[in-house]
């Protein structure tokens, strides 16, 4: 099993409506064929840390991992959710006793940016924790 969390707070200005959007793009995206479970919601860590909230997913292995990130719905949620989103932070872990797994998925996410060149930017602009407005704010 391949497990990814994901921490993050909302631009400033992102208006209550398109949180839920984000959230059910989120949620769409952990429900493809790929997850074996998936799950966002509020984060119950520590407020000072500036996260609001978290999303996670499981994939099986690391054949399940590529076809997750390469789905459609994960493809086409990426711009509907990063412009979003500020201070992403990212934890993967594995149960997976071979040694090679980590640098397979770092692999497999290297592919995609070179496959989308824009999403590089936005996951690097989702990852500051001083962004600026949403779109349209």
């Amino acid at each position: 099993m391949i497990v990814n969390v994901l921490r993050f707070a909302f631009r400033p200005g992102t208006t209550e409506q398109r949180q839920a959007e984000v959230l059910a793009a989120m949620r769409r995206t952990a429900s493809v064929e790929a997850a074996e479970f998936g799950t966002v919601g509020r984060d119950l860590g520590d407020p000072a840390e500036g996260f609001t909230h978290a999303y996670s997913v499981g994939v099986a292995d690391v054949d399940a991992m590529e076809r997750y990130m390469n789905d459609p719905v994960h493809i086409a949620g990426d711009p509907e959710i990063l412009p979003y989103l500020t201070r992403l932070s990212a934890v993967r872990f594995t149960d997976d006793p071979d040694p090679a797994v980590g640098a397979r998925v770092a692999a497999l996410h290297q592919a995609k940016l070179a496959a989308y060149p824009d999403l590089e930017k936005l996951l690097e602009e989702a990852a500051r924790g001083d962004a600026e407005d949403a779109p349209g704010a």
